[in-house]
């Protein structure tokens, strides 16, 4: 079980970029087809986040 919370909404938003993502149609901004599980999951947490869903903050990246 996941300790991050997401909305239920968000959870959609997120399982109907999947879906896209399993049939071959999602594409990246570049216009390019996602071949990758995680970005497919970025994109979708992406948009659920430019929809104001309740999405938990990105993590800061330490080098």
């Amino acid at each position: 079980m996941s300790k991050t919370k997401y909305s239920e909404k968000a959870q959609d938003k997120v399982g109907k970029v999947m879906h896209e993502f399993k049939e071959g149609k999602l594409k990246s901004s570049s216009g390019e087809k996602v071949k990758s599980r995680k970005q497919a999951v970025a994109i979708g947490i992406s948009e659920a986040r430019e929809e104001g869903l309740k999405v938990p903050k990105e993590k800061k990246k330490k080098d």
